[in-house]
Parts: C-alpha cells; sequence; structure tokens
C-alpha cells in the first residue's frame, strides 16, 4: 500500500503567524515570505517520512512453506533445491519422481547425467533431457534463483509433443511413399506407350492402359481417403448430435460398400429401433469401410455377414464377420494404425490404402464408442463397433 502524505496543519498555522510577526516588527515583506515558505516546505518534506518504526518492507520474506502451498496442486512439477538437496516438491513432482524424493541429494533423485549436471551448474537456465522419469521420456527443466543458494526448478513435460511430431513425420513419410508407387507404375506404363510409337501390339497396349486405370483408381482412393481421415481428426472433438436411425443406414451403408457385384455375399441381420447421435456421412463410411474390408480379404466367395443389436448397456452394436483365414494375434494391435497391413503385397493388389481401419477408429472415437477386433486363424474376423444409444447417460462423457 502507498503511504498516504499527512500535512501538519499546525505547522503551517505557525508558520504563517510568524511571518506575520516579522512583518509587524518591521522586517521587510520578502524577507518574511522567505522564511514561511522555508519553514511549510520543510515541514511538508518531513511529512512524506513515516518513523522508522512505522515504516513496512516493501516486499514480505520467503519461506520455503509459501512457495509449497502456492505450487502443491499445480499440474507442473516444481521441487525447491536448497544447495545439492531438495528440500521441497509439490504434489505433480512426488508423482513424476516419487515421494521420497524430498531431502534426498540431486544425484540420488534425479540419477540422470545430464540433469545432475546442470542443476549442480548454479546458473539459471533452462535444458531438455530425456529418460528423466521413465525411458524415452522428455522434459524441459527450468532453474531460477530465489535467494541466495535456493533455487525453484520447474520440470515441463515435452513427451506429448515429441510424439506428435514423430507421427506426423512418419505419416508424411508413408504418405508419400504410398503416393510414390502408383505414380510411378502409372509414369512408368505411359512412357513405354509414348516410346513405342504405336508399334506396341493392340493387347500388350490394352493391359498397359489397364494397369495405368487401375493405379490411378488407386491413388484416387488414397486421396480420398487421407482427405476422409484429416476431416475426422479434425472433427474428433465435436461431439455429434443428430438423431440417426442406424437400421436403415447399416442396410445401406452395407450394401454400397459391397457394391452391384458382391452384394450376394451379405448377410444381414438388423435389430430395428435403434438410434444414435451421430454423424451421418461419417457412420456411412465406417460401415462401407468395415463391409469392403471384410469382402476383400475374408476370401474369395466366402460371405459376410454384417449385424447390428441392442447391447444390456443401452449401445447399438455394429458387428461385421466374416469367414476368410484370419488375422494373426500379433498383428491385431496395430491394425488401426495408419497404412499398416498384415500382406501388404495382397492389400495393394486388391486396392487397399491401408487407411480403413484407421478412419474407422477415429469415427468411433468422436461417436464415444468402442472398436474391438477379433480373429481365429482359419475361421474369420470379426470387428465390432458399440456405440452409445440415444438419451443413455454415457452419450455425454467426453
Amino acid at each position: 500500500m502507498v503511504n498516504q502524505r499527512t500535512f501538519p496543519w499546525p505547522g503551517f498555522a505557525l508558520a504563517v503567524a510568524a511571518a506575520i510577526g516579522l512583518i509587524v516588527f518591521g522586517v521587510r515583506w520578502d524577507i518574511s515570505l522567505v522564511v514561511m515558505a522555508l519553514w511549510i516546505g520543510s515541514l511538508y518534506l518531513v511529512s512524506g517520512k513515516p518513523p522508522e518504526s512505522s515504516r513496512k518492507p516493501s516486499g514480505s520474506p520467503f519461506t520455503r512453506d509459501s512457495m509449497q502451498s502456492l505450487t502443491e496442486l499445480s499440474g507442473t512439477p516444481f521441487l525447491l533445491i536448497e544447495g545439492s538437496k531438495i528440500t521441497s516438491a509439490n504434489l505433480q513432482a512426488r508423482r513424476t519422481l516419487g515421494g521420497h524424493i524430498v531431502g534426498q541429494d540431486l544425484r540420488v533423485a534425479f540419477r540422470q547425467p545430464d540433469a545432475v549436471k546442470f542443476l549442480n551448474s548454479g546458473r539459471n537456465g533452462s535444458i531438455v533431457v530425456s529418460g528423466l522419469a521413465r525411458r524415452h521420456d522428455i522434459w524441459q527443466i527450468n532453474r531460477q534463483e530465489l535467494a541466495e543458494g535456493l533455487f525453484l526448478i520447474e520440470l515441463i513435460n515435452k513427451t506429448a509433443e515429441a510424439d506428435i511430431s514423430r507421427a506426423h513425420t512418419d505419416f508424411v513419410a508413408n504418405a508419400s511413399h504410398e503416393l510414390r508407387t502408383p505414380l510411378s507404375s502409372i509414369i512408368g506404363y505411359a512412357e513405354t506407350l509414348r516410346e513405342g510409337n504405336g508399334e506396341i501390339e493392340a493387347g500388350m497396349s490394352q493391359k498397359f492402359l489397364d494397369t495405368i486405370l487401375h493405379e490411378a483408381k488407386r491413388l484416387q482412393n488414397l486421396v480420398s481417403d487421407l482427405m476422409s481421415l484429416s476431416r475426422v481428426e479434425a472433427e474428433k472433438h465435436d461431439l455429434p448430435r443428430e438423431p440417426v436411425d442406424m437400421r436403415p443406414l447399416v442396410e445401406r451403408a452395407a450394401r454400397e460398400g459391397a457394391g452391384p457385384k458382391r452384394t450376394d455375399r451379405l448377410e444381414l441381420d438388423l435389430e430395428g429401433s435403434l438410434t444414435v447421435h451421430g454423424d451421418t456421412q461419417q457412420l456411412e463410411q465406417l460401415v462401407r469401410n468395415l463391409v469392403d474390408n471384410a469382402l476383400k480379404y475374408g476370401g474369395t466367395g466366402e460371405r459376410v455377414t454384417v449385424n447390428l443389436s441392442r447391447t444390456a448397456e443401452e449401445e447399438a452394436r455394429l458387428q461385421v464377420t466374416d469367414r476368410g483365414p484370419g488375422i494373426d494375434a500379433e498383428h491385431l494391435p496395430h491394425l488401426t494404425r495408419r497404412f499398416y497391413r498384415t500382406d501388404p503385397g495382397r492389400s495393394r493388389a486388391s486396392g487397399g490404402t491401408g487407411l480403413g481401419l484407421a478412419i474407422v477408429k477415429h469415427i468411433v472415437e468422436r461417436h464415444r464408442g468402442r472398436l474391438d477386433i477379433s480373429s481365429a486363424l482359419g475361421q474369420g474376423t470379426t470387428v465390432t463397433v458399440r456405440i452409445p444409444l440415444a438419451g443413455t447417460e454415457r452419450e455425454d462423457v467426453s
């Protein structure tokens, strides 16, 4: 608080009276005014300085307890270090490094050479290290001196940022590779036809043109899936609110996914009166992708069953089951990764982009649903999607 200056009015009155008295006793009036002005000025200056005993310090002294209380519930780990010893750590720091770190030496608490060297350096600043709390994690350590020999340490977890950056790099590399393959085929066959000067026999020329058309369609499908994946990811935090009747949607999308040449292989077992809050276009895409995958990889001529039913948990459960060769258990956890294929050659030959199940996973997540994939070698694969029915409590859980 700023000190309020209290003016000594009695002293001011006395100064005026003295000046008048000097004039009465014959002192020149200008000298009397100067005396009065000096007197009043001195009173004014003195009045602005409070007694030493009443002066308040400009700031309250720092205590470890005050810093502990300020940072205890912060989501960022904070520690106080005095010398080479940790004297205080907030809740998040204790969770990250362990509650035993309070009172320990830096070298014992951190066990990370670069971090220990930096914290013992005696200087303010920051450093980025890996493997601080767990293997492969990345942390930024900020060090700031609060008082002589007392330092505040802030730990900022950069692991998620590094993972996102790595994922983006991998995605660009994989997408570039997938785009390059059909483009190379198209360019190669087109150059062969051009350099043939019409001398290539009709049968071979037609074969080349068919290959160009096939690769162009594959390229078109890949670009379309990339755009779909981008749209779904951009909207993943936007909870759909449109009421959607699942029975007609699944029936329509399943037939579209099969196409006129494969519709006879579909077996539909659909329960009615199942309404969810969803995005119609994305749910149709989900069904088309699952049906297309099942028909494509479920064995030549084998039938595919599409089942829609209500669960005891008030969910709409969609199951797409094929009767193909099945998938080895080691592949199941990776099937929803972008561009992951159990058999790359077979997938590319059938026109697969490697993005179908990745798109399905993101659509399910946006609808606050669950996705399960089960398979047995020689028996087939079942993909199960569960989405909360409209009006259930779980639909509002984010």
